[in-house]
């Protein structure tokens, strides 16, 4: 098992009154980077325009999407009422850009007939990824849900066939069809569909506090709404189902709707026993 927790810069903020009175945060304040915090118990944080849940012991977590702006306001009201706000510097990446040809050209451009089911499916994927659970399984961390050669980054703008299309949002893990694909933490299973039209079998397991994983293209998924899973469980088989030219895993990490980089809350790929 391959785990880290959030290994990245850690910020101690100054600006607290005393003791009593503090903020911590774990993970790279980046595009695309996961946040982990700690408040005092009973404190109020926003993120900009956003109330961030915070656990009864003060834990919380968000993230930066792909294209956030340079700079965040992060507010903290304590208990007593005294309010603290900081500024983020989020730190701009470049992307890589990623050209695929030989796809049919319905997989491109879908055809009018199946619109009304990729509506269906984008709705059913935005729902799985707006709970908001309590729970903060994902503070133990993440293993990775197979293991191979990483052949799609987070980020990368993807040309389809000559057609721009809209940038790639998890890491593409390559593995022989039928690899087990297993949870990476613990968490509830919110999304199980066999056959969503352009991710194939999809699962989405909410990992706590709106943080959550989605698993695409898999075939055979053995697990259901609302099933409680641990890390390690095998939730699916990888395979090539939906739009793909070839066998891998598409894992993803989302704050609710703000897509993540899983590798920047992982360590490096594990090499095969």
């Amino acid at each position: 098992m391959n785990r880290l927790f959030l290994g990245g810069l850690i910020a101690l903020f100054p600006f607290a009154a005393h003791a009593a009175d503090s903020v911590t945060l774990k993970g790279e304040i980046t595009q695309g980077g996961l946040i982990i915090g700690t408040v005092t118990p009973g404190s109020k944080v926003t993120l900009d325009e956003t109330e961030i849940s915070v656990g009864p012991d003060g834990g919380f977590a968000f993230g930066f999407g792909r294209d956030a702006k340079p700079q965040a306001t992060l507010s903290v009201t304590y208990p007593d009422g005294k309010t603290e706000v900081k500024t983020l510097a989020v730190k701009a990446r470049k992307f890589n850009i990623q050209r695929i040809n030989g796809l049919p050209e319905k997989m491109v451009t879908p055809p009018k007939d199946v619109l009304d089911r990729i509506a269906r499916d984008n709705r059913g994927v935005a729902a799985a990824r707006s709970v908001n659970t309590p729970q903060e399984w994902y503070r133990t961390g993440f293993q990775w849900p197979a293991i191979g050669p990483i052949s799609g980054v987070y980020g990368s703008q993807r040309i389809l066939n000559g057609e721009p299309k809209q940038p790639h949002y998890g890491v593409d893990i390559a593995a022989p069809e039928g690899t087990p694909v297993k949870a990476p933490a613990e968490g509830i299973v919110r999304l199980a569909d066999h056959d969503q039209y352009y991710t194939g079998g999809t699962v989405i397991i909410d990992h706590g506090q709106g943080i959550s994983s989605s698993f695409l293209h898999m075939k055979d998924v053995k697990v259901k709404v609302g099933q409680h899973v641990k890390a390690g469980d095998v939730i699916g088989l990888l395979s090539h189902q939906g739009r793909v030219t070839g066998p891998h895993l598409d894992w993803r990490i989302n704050w609710f709707q703000v897509r993540l980089d899983p590798q920047l809350a992982i360590g490096p790929m594990p090499k095969k026993p």
